[in-house]
């Protein structure tokens, strides 16, 4: 998934204290108010004998956030963001909604929709073009995607003692019903989650350019879903190398899908591997990306839908990406994304995008096996 500088910036620059990344349209008596925004011209080509999932997947995105200082020590923050969809799946969505409180060297508080706390570490190898960002999804590994409801502090330097040390901790209360929303639910009766919480820790080694984190989350409740992530990255301005592992638990399979409400506990685990360089010319800079994306289940057969014939293969994504970045300058792009497809037509991968359907075709498991060219251009403030 294309990494918007922005949308990770922004958070960060609203602790420290600036917001220089979007327009500033509002700075008086300690108050500051910036917008931001991202238009994303997006299309799919896939091969033409099949066109399942190609075609326009364009984007607009609008953010606003301010910052108000109330003493030397402590600011306040918020942020929202919103999306809208364009294409045949066209839908809006409210991204980022939360305000909060900076202490200063004490970190900072905040509350409302925001990243899973695992979000973290995560985004070390969700920086393609285009694809990418599996290991972002909360109802594979709890608090790794976005979600309501989310109570987080978070501390840099530690307490300002050790340069590029950060931590943070997270409280859901009740999860996202929109993604997270079975981890509690046993019964398949479409309850809301679980409460879930989880704990991330992260340091820029001295000026390495060498980064490491770990973290953990869990939900509460029947589900009892875990999830262990560790990463590390290398970014030097123009090599960018990174490497994320992450396995999770549940007790209980995915809604509409495992065969029994009793099934032996489901175990994921995912690989991901990122490398780009980017070579600068005297207007833009050009970024070759190359990745390998891996997630698989412990036994898929357990965890397929009921009547799901001929499922034997565990991966549930298996791609290798090829992409190019133009950054014309710091607000026009292009992007082209290639994933080469490696799933099998039986892997457990190449069905589960459909169990939603009821039904489905030969042709649509085939087609969710097939390789995917991205081509997009880029408008952001």
């Amino acid at each position: 998934m294309k990494r918007n500088l922005l949308a990770i910036a922004i958070p960060a620059l609203l602790v420290a204290g600036t917001a220089s990344a979007s327009i500033e349209v509002w700075n008086k008596d300690g108050n500051k108010v910036d917008f931001y925004g991202r238009v994303y011209a997006l299309n799919y080509i896939t091969d033409r004998n099949n066109q399942t999932g190609e075609g326009d997947k364009t984007t607009a995105r609008l953010g606003m956030s301010g910052q108000t200082q109330i003493t030397d020590g402590l600011s306040g923050y918020g942020r929202w963001e919103y999306e809208a969809k364009t294409g045949a799946d066209a839908d809006n969505e409210t991204r980022y909604a939360y305000a909060g409180l900076n202490f200063g060297d004490f970190g900072s508080f905040d509350y409302g929709r925001n990243d899973g706390v695992l979000k973290t570490l995560t985004s070390y190898t969700d920086v393609l073009p285009e694809f990418g960002g599996d290991a972002s999804n909360n109802d594979i590994y709890a608090l790794t995607a976005r979600t309501k409801a989310v109570a987080t502090y978070r501390n840099s330097d530690f307490f300002g003692l050790v340069n590029g040390l950060r931590f943070a901790v997270q409280y859901a209360d009740n999860g996202d019903n929109s993604s997270t929303q079975y981890l509690n639910n046993h019964d398949r009766t479409g309850h809301d989650s679980a409460e879930a919480w989880g704990s991330v820790i992260d340091w820029d080694v001295l000026d390495t350019g060498l980064s490491i984190g770990a973290g953990y989350a869990q939900t509460g409740g029947h589900k009892d879903a875990k999830a262990w992530s560790a990463g590390v990255k290398y970014d030097n301005d123009n090599l960018y190398l990174a490497a994320l592992y992450i396995q999770g638990k549940q007790k209980y399979g995915w809604e509409k899908a495992s065969t029994t409400d009793n099934t032996s506990d489901l175990k994921t685990k995912g690989f991901e591997l990122v490398a780009q360089y980017g070579i600068d010319f005297e207007v833009g800079r050009l970024t070759p990306s190359v990745a390998y994306i891996q997630h698989k289940v412990q036994d898929a057969s357990n965890f397929s839908r009921s009547g799901d014939a001929g499922l034997k293969g565990n991966d549930l994504a298996k791609y290798v990406d090829v992409g190019l970045t133009y950054d014309f300058n710091k607000n026009l792009s292009a992007i082209v994304d290639y994933k080469i497809n490696l799933l099998d037509k039986d892997d457990i991968g190449a069905r589960r995008a459909l169990y939603e359907d009821g039904t489905f075709t030969k042709s649509q498991i085939k087609a969710t096996a097939k390789d995917t060219v991205a081509l997009g251009l880029i408008y952001q403030f």
